[in-house]
Order: C-alpha cells, then sequence, then structure tokens
C-alpha cells in the first residue's frame, strides 16, 4: 500500500488547548497520537466504528467517528478543527476521504469490525418520544392561539416549529440508527 495516498493522514485539534490528535494510515494499521498517548491499531483489531451527526454551537455540520479496538480501547475522529476562540473550522474534504480510506484498509485486512451509524437505538427512541411530546405541545398551543384570535401567536408558532423541525428534524433523520457495509457508507453520516 502506498503511504503517500490521499486520504492516509488526517489530523484536527479537539479544543484549543492541547496538541492536535493525529492520525496516519500505515501499513502496520491505524498509527495514532493523542494527549501524549500514541500507538498503532492492526486493522484487523479494530472491533466497531460509529459514525455520526454531532453538530455543535460553533459548527452545525460536525461529524464524528468513534473507533473502538478488540481490548476496548476507543478513540474519536472530528471532522472539525478549533482555529481561534470563535471559530471551528470544517475540515470535510481531509476527513471524508481519512474515513473512506480507513474502511477500505480494513476491508482488504479481513476485518470484522461492527460498522454502525447514527446513535445508539435507545437514544434514538428517546429523541422521537420528545419529539412527539413537543409536536403535541406544540399543536395544542397552536389550536389556542387560533381559537382566541392570537393570529401574531399563531404565525409565531409555526414559523419556531418549521425552523425547529428543520434543525431537530435533520439530527435525528442524520443519525437514525443503521449498519452499514465496507463498501457502503452511509453518506448522510459523512460530509
Amino acid at each position: 500500500m502506498n503511504e503517500a495516498s490521499p486520504g492516509a493522514r488526517y489530523t484536527y485539534k479537539a479544543s484549543l488547548i492541547g496538541a492536535a490528535h493525529q492520525f496516519e494510515l500505515t501499513d502496520a494499521g491505524l498509527s495514532w497520537r493523542v494527549a501524549g498517548r500514541s500507538g498503532v491499531w492492526p486493522y484487523a483489531d479494530i472491533a466497531a466504528i460509529r459514525l455520526s451527526y454531532r453538530p455543535v454551537s460553533m459548527q452545525s455540520r460536525r461529524f464524528r467517528a468513534d473507533i473502538e479496538n478488540a481490548s476496548g480501547r476507543h478513540i474519536t475522529i472530528l471532522s472539525t478543527s478549533w482555529q481561534t476562540a470563535a471559530l471551528m473550522a470544517p475540515q470535510d474534504r481531509g476527513y471524508r476521504a481519512f474515513i473512506t480510506q480507513l474502511h477500505r484498509r480494513m476491508e482488504e485486512a479481513g476485518s470484522h469490525a461492527a460498522l454502525i451509524g447514527g446513535a445508539r437505538p435507545w437514544a434514538h427512541i428517546a429523541r422521537l418520544v420528545l419529539l412527539a411530546l413537543v409536536a403535541a405541545a406544540m399543536s395544542g398551543l397552536l389550536l389556542r392561539a387560533l381559537a382566541t384570535g392570537e393570529f401574531a401567536g399563531a404565525l409565531f408558532l409555526v414559523s419556531f416549529a418549521v425552523l425547529f423541525a428543520w434543525q431537530v428534524g435533520g439530527f435525528v433523520r442524520r443519525n437514525r440508527p443503521c449498519s452499514y457495509a465496507f463498501d457502503h457508507l452511509p453518506q448522510s453520516l459523512l460530509p
């Protein structure tokens, strides 16, 4: 394998303070350096990868890969990097290339890793129940506003519901639990 291939290296800063997290795909496996620790995990020893969409206030398009090896240790790779106290920069192309290349190399190594996308099923169900409760409450408020002739309040509620559905609905839709194959990565969980 050519270690200089595109997507073989990825670096990001998880916080303003501290060193960058560095990852490299080598012939020996996934090489990583995080917070003064380092190691190399052979591709066949990676037990699970969970891809998810995790927006934060400073970056609405942040993706995350949680990687666990056979001994239960885990590392996290994020698609954004802190630049300044007020700026978190996306690294979409580099992250996508690295994650895609990691999956390709794991498949070539004969990995039997669990490939999981989205949220854990119990967390997803809890989000859906909470959304249903919010929708019921908003519907009740809307009906009350219309019944009492508070059309400005009704317009506000409709506007808020549309914005809420757009923001939260996208998060819930992208993080629907799924399993995937090495050659069919979930596109909604990659930038």
